[in-house]
């Protein structure tokens, strides 16, 4: 027995979309490579995901692995209103399955809006119901106070936990979690961490690089994602301010988000200017994901300051460049983050301990240089065909009848 073709449902996720673009993120790359790394091991697998603007239609990433956009509401609904769209979307995967008469082995979910249609689908096909939820609402509301999610939210993932074959969790942290807080079967639970590009993110010449991006000796801080409360770049800018009266010459880059305009943005900028650090952090906006190398490799530190992350994409995409991480000791980034030899983890929000790890990083190259060897090194475990694999291992065992998980 073997699996044949997979079901992916990524309703709001499109792996085809930029990310830093709106809501596109790490859940959008995640999506896509795993997708590759399983359609290159030759396991076929269509994406369902909702139409939007410059989205529709069927696209392939590569052969046999194909983005299948349907109709899923207004392009531009909030994440807020794609709830009420979610019946229309599965009467509309089901047309398309039932027009091309396709079969498949198992469904795969990602995050809750696609778990509630990939409940019903499993079910009305007979098949394995395969979650991985990405980020988590009683975590999100737990981590940041003022953080708000759909009220339909812990409902569908408690109902998603109860009923999927199997759930992928990136971290002892989530499985956890998810058995405290939503009262799921550990033993449902299988632990596979998210992966990195090894060919695109690896270390680069810095020197020319920075050349290219037009960085002229300063000591660089990057930070790279969506801006958004959750993510704490207030903590990053607090970071500045305590580092602005030190000798270094240090410049904090801002990678992704929006420019002027957006709440958030705007939040941070203002600050910035408050804290009379505006004129050391440089708010570049969304890059295409082709260049995030560059950046990383320009850095002497990626900070990762958000008060929850499910997995953290950006700690492992710098590791895999060879620059080293200071991060929030927070979800799974203690997975990642080997603290003291791939960079330094920081269990309080503190700008001090911050400024303090950052200032030990970039004051010593010779720490520098063996950290960002270290963190090269962990990441090669975590390449995408190994996660691939680690996944596909589970689909096998859910369609041949054994029993395996908790692992």
């Amino acid at each position: 027995m073997s699996v044949e073709r997979a079901a992916f449902i990524a309703f709001h996720a499109c792996p085809l979309a930029a990310p830093g673009q709106g809501k596109s993120g790490g859940m959008n790359v995640y999506v896509r490579e795993l997708s590759r790394a399983m359609g290159e091991s030759g396991i076929l697998v269509d994406i369902f995901t909702r139409e939007h603007e410059g989205g529709c239609g069927i696209e392939e990433i590569i052969p046999g692995v194909r983005v299948i956009h349907l109709p899923g509401g207004p392009h531009d609904a909030s994440i807020g209103e794609l709830y009420s769209h979610l019946p229309d979307f599965l009467h509309e995967i089901h047309a398309f399955r039932n027009e091309e008469g396709r079969t498949y082995n198992v469904v795969h979910s990602h995050y809750w809006l696609s778990a509630w249609v990939g409940q019903r689908l499993a079910q009305s096909f007979s098949i394995p119901h395969v979650v991985t939820f990405h980020t988590l609402a009683l975590i999100k509301m737990q981590s940041r106070a003022g953080e708000a999610e759909p009220e339909e939210r812990s409902t569908v993932e408690r109902e998603a936990m109860l009923t999927a074959e199997r759930i992928i969790a990136f971290s002892g942290h989530e499985r956890d979690a998810m058995a405290r807080l939503y009262g799921t079967d550990p033993a449902k639970v299988t632990l596979a961490p998210c992966g990195v590009d090894l060919t695109k993110f690896r270390p680069l010449d810095q020197r020319e690089v920075r050349k290219r991006l037009g960085l002229d000796g300063e000591k660089v801080l990057l930070y790279v994602g969506r801006v958004e409360p959750l993510k704490g770049l207030d903590l990053l800018v607090e970071t500045a301010a305590q580092m602005e009266a030190g000798e270094e010459n240090v410049r904090m880059m801002v990678v992704g988000g929006g420019g002027p305009g957006e709440p958030e943005t705007d939040r941070v900028r203002q600050l910035a200017k408050e804290r009379q650090v505006d004129g050391l952090i440089d708010f570049v906006g969304r890059v295409d994901h082709d260049d995030l190398p560059l950046y990383y490799n320009a850095a002497d530190v990626c900070v990762v300051p958000s008060y929850y992350e499910s997995f953290g994409l950006v700690a492992l995409e710098s590791m895999a460049c060879g620059t080293p991480v200071v991060a929030s000791r927070v979800g799974g980034l203690p997975t990642i983050v080997h603290h003291g030899h791939t960079g330094y983890l920081k269990s309080w929000r503190c700008p001090e301990a911050f400024a303090n790890s950052v200032e030990m990083i970039i004051s010593s190259s010779g720490l520098q240089e063996s950290m960002g060897a270290a963190a090269r090194r962990r990441a090669e475990l975590m390449g995408w065909s190994n996660v691939a694999a680690m996944i596909s291992e589970e689909y096998l065992a859910l369609i041949s009848g054994e029993n395996r998980a908790g692992n």
